[in-house]
């Protein structure tokens, strides 16, 4: 059960919802123009707000309903909160790395969001508003993941203590911050492009 539990866990995650909704709406591969990244920012590269939302909201959904499922299956078994912290951090190794479209996926934001607020509600809410007060300010999308994802293992030790699910926060972060490399070596040397214009620049 265990397994057949972490496998779901990852194919759930493989699927990569800007890929298959751009293919729905008759829009170009995430993956061939912008910044190459199959997650819902450069889906809104392509100027179809509808697809960037639809997409930001399945990638979330699929790792809350990952979590929720192994909650529900395991949660009252004994070391069930380590088993429920594997499946999340599987789903967001699925996204990233998913098996159903050559291990090109996104960089996990939405879906490690998704898993986050399956561990904790006030994790994932502090996290959202670190991510819009940041996007607010500088326009830029890595930026506000960045820090967001930075604060995360901090906020989860505070709201949680050293569980099973600090310990997946503290992994999930890794990975996010491996797949923003590039955009951490753009925004040090000052070459991060926002997302949308400044005020300031209209």
């Amino acid at each position: 059960m265990l397994y057949l539990a972490m496998l779901a866990s990852y194919l759930i995650g493989s699927i990569s919802f800007a890929i298959v909704i751009s293919r729905f709406m008759r829009l170009a591969d995430p993956r061939e123009y912008g910044s190459q990244n199959a997650g819902a920012t450069n889906v809104l590269r392509s100027g179809n707000k509808k697809a960037a939302a639809l997409t930001l909201l399945c990638d979330l959904l699929k790792g809350l309903i990952v979590v929720l499922i192994a909650k529900y299956t395991f949660g009252k078994t004994n070391g069930g909160e380590a088993l429920v912290a594997i499946c999340g951090i599987l789903v967001v190794v699925g996204h990233i790395y998913p098996v159903f479209f050559k291990f090109r996926g996104g960089k996990g934001v939405a879906t490690a969001i998704g898993v986050l607020l399956g561990f904790n509600l006030y994790l994932a809410l502090l996290l959202v508003a670190v991510w819009l007060v940041t996007f607010k300010l500088s326009k830029i999308s890595s930026l506000s993941a960045l820090i967001a994802t930075i604060l995360a293992p901090i906020f989860a030790y505070c709201l949680m203590g050293n569980n099973s699910y600090f310990g997946a926060t503290v992994f999930i972060t890794i990975l996010v911050l491996w797949k923003h490399k590039a955009n951490i070596i753009r925004l040090l040397n000052k070459q991060e492009q926002p997302v949308v214009k400044k005020d300031t620049d209209s």
